[in-house]
């Protein structure tokens, strides 16, 4: 039998140890409106991404200068942080 209070929970974060957010308005609309390179890069990431999340590293590193390549980096690098965070609250 589902526990619906742990599915709930977790949603569809698999074994990720983050926090699940209640999130507001229409999430679809969100990651629809974010540029292309970031979509796909959302659909392949190894965690799960808010829109929100996303456009902001994107942004900031476009105003900063980046090429399309160079903000996707940025995009990379904050997964790499990410999934490291992970692996250190597994092992606690």
């Amino acid at each position: 039998m589902l526990n619906r209070s742990n599915h709930c929970k977790g949603g569809n974060l698999g074994a990720t140890t983050q926090n699940p957010h209640r999130r507001t308005g229409d999430p679809m609309a969100r990651f629809d409106s974010l540029p292309a390179p970031v979509r796909r890069w959302m659909a392949k990431a190894a965690l799960p991404w808010s829109p929100a999340s996303c456009r902001r590293l994107w942004t900031r590193a476009r105003r900063a200068g980046a090429s399309v390549d160079e903000a996707l980096v940025v995009l990379d690098q904050a997964e790499r942080r990410a999934l490291e965070r992970e692996t250190e609250r597994r092992a606690a």
